[in-house]
């Protein structure tokens, strides 16, 4: 009912009886959870439907998204972790991350006053989490700074209900619609513009991951556009290549140029942009 506050499912509930619960998210479709428990200390992702508004039409894949990274997770041989149906949508509960995301761990870089390079190691880090999804021939479908996370001993790659590269249940798939504009390379948003939907690929997670680490480095986005232009133009803007000037210095920003090609055959693979910061 509007305005009553969020609950877990209690299919949830019973499966981790939490100790502690705190709603981190709960918006466009989705809500996430932070939950310890004696069991682990887990996020709870909850997918119900968007209806339809008068500026956002209705998406009923959201409610699927949670059972979809779920079945993800199982075939990349992930761990501790469980998906299934509740009477509004689907939920899926896996290993907290801790630690901020990429875009926080720059913060400091984007000070204008501040004269701290985008560290190195850090972009390395995201790359490895990427190469490791890529080496069991998966592309993510939605790299954005918000989704590395910075670990103290490793940097996780989390949200994979877009992910493709393997068979995912029929009742729980839906078709990949694009990603956050920010991010989304030229032929995916090319494609979108022309059908409504597209492929992820390998080629344009690079693409995203090159604008992830330019926004993060320098606050600004890869191409540009009006804050508040709808998605058609952004994509639009996206499609015809109408990219900002890579303003990061040294061989980081010669790298991100190429993985901001506008070809996907330009850009290098996760492996040669990896060597390149090794």
């Amino acid at each position: 009912m509007p305005g009553t506050p969020p609950e877990l499912p209690i299919v949830v509930l019973d499966a981790l009886m939490p100790t502690a619960q705190r709603l981190v998210l709960n918006r466009r479709g989705s809500m996430v959870w932070e939950v310890e428990s004696h069991r682990g200390h887990y996020a709870v992702k909850v997918g119900y439907p968007i209806e339809a508004t008068a500026d956002w039409p209705a998406q009923p894949w959201t409610a699927l998204a949670p059972a979809r990274e779920g079945a993800v997770l199982y075939r990349l041989g992930f761990h501790d972790f469980a998906y299934g149906e509740w009477d509004g949508g689907t939920w899926n509960f896996q290993p907290w991350r801790e630690g901020p995301d990429l875009y926080r761990r720059w913060e400091p870089c984007r000070d204008p006053e501040s004269r701290i390079e985008p560290d190195p190691s850090v972009a390395l880090g995201c790359v490895e989490a990427l190469a490791e999804l890529h080496a069991k021939g998966w592309a993510h479908g939605d790299v954005q700074p918000a989704h590395f996370i910075i670990g103290p001993d490793r940097t996780h790659l989390i949200d994979l209900a877009l992910a493709s590269g393997g068979r995912v249940p029929e009742g729980y798939d839906f078709p990949f619609r694009g990603c956050l504009v920010h991010y989304e390379a030229p032929e995916i948003a090319r494609r979108v513009l022309a059908t409504g939907v597209a492929e992820p690929t390998r080629e344009a997670d690079i693409y995203a991951l090159g604008a992830a680490l330019l926004i993060s480095a320098t606050g600004w986005r890869a191409v540009d556009y009006p804050d508040d232009a709808p998605r058609p133009v952004q994509r639009k803007a996206v499609a015809d290549g109408k990219r900002r000037p890579v303003k990061v210095q040294g061989e980081m920003g010669e790298l991100i140029e190429a993985m901001l090609s506008h070809a996907p055959g330009d850009r290098p693979t996760i492996y040669e942009v990896g060597k390149a910061l090794s």
